[in-house]
This record gives structure tokens, sequence and C-alpha cells, in this order.
């Protein structure tokens, strides 16, 4: 596998329809309208994974007054999901993609560097689409810790 192709602003988001950690399925056009925040992580439960989503379930007031919907997508089950989100009280969905498509799609499943080897997996990425489904903002390889704050300076809400 090499690199994936990466979107860039201006690009069409790729559309999904994908289950929910609650059993039901989002689809990019059910938040067509509103600006979303989708973010791409590796592995439910997993340290750096939790900490990235408590700072969005602690920004998400603020993120939704501004106009955001957060979704979060990982590689995860809906049941993994669901125990998630209950251990750790995550109040926005987290989309399951068990067959890694729409992470591909967005550029975000490939092929990255672990600890100086190459690997293949979820490269922790960050989308911002725009009410009529366009890419705003497309970061990769971002960190886990203080992404979000650094995201929402870069929004301009702090």
């Amino acid at each position: 596998m090499t690199a994936p192709d990466r979107l860039t602003p201006g690009d069409p988001a790729p559309e999904f329809s994908l289950p929910t950690d609650t059993g039901d399925t989002l689809t990019l056009a059910d938040l067509r309208g509103r600006r979303v925040i989708l973010y791409a992580y590796p592995a439910a439960m997993t340290p750096g994974c939790t900490k990235q989503a408590c700072d969005f379930r602690d920004s998400l007031a603020s993120l939704q007054a501004a106009g955001f919907e957060v979704v979060g997508i990982s590689p995860d089950k809906p049941e993994k999901l669901a125990k998630f989100r209950a251990r750790d009280a995550i109040t926005f969905p987290l989309v399951s993609d068990v067959d890694k498509a729409v992470l591909t799609a967005y550029g975000a499943y490939g092929e990255k560097q672990m600890y100086g080897r190459t690997v293949t997996g979820v490269i922790r990425s960050t989308f911002v689409i725009d009410a009529d489904g366009k890419v705003e903002r497309a970061l990769y390889n971002v960190k886990a810790t203080g992404h979000v704050a650094k995201l929402r300076r870069d929004l301009g809400l702090d």
C-alpha cells in the first residue's frame, strides 16, 4: 500500500453512510446545511484517542454554538464505539468504518510512520466540511493531545 491520496480545500467531501454507536446510520447528506468536523482516529478506548474524544466532547457546546457538528470515525465496530461512548460520556456521533473504505476515500487510511517504521493504519486526521459538502480544511497527522485547542484557534473560536 502506498501513501493515500489526500483531500485539499475545495474538494467535495466523500459521501458516506455508516453505522453509528447507537445502531443508527449517519450519512454526510444528513448533515448538509451545517458545518461538520469529521475526525478520524485509530482505535476507541486507547489513551490518545480517548484524550482526543474527550477534548471534542468538552468543546462540543462552543463548537455547536459556532455552527459545527462533530463526528468521529474509526474502523471499530459499533458495539465497541457504544462502550467508548458510555465509558467516556461522548456526546457526539461515532461512526464505524470497519472496511476502511470511507477512511481511505478521505486519505485517512494508508501508510504512515509509527515509531520509525512504516505501517498501514488510520492516519489521525481532521476534516472541516462546509454546509455544501466541500472540504474547508484537511488536516493530516494531527496530534491527539492539543489538537482540538489548535483547531479552535485556527477556526477563530478562541
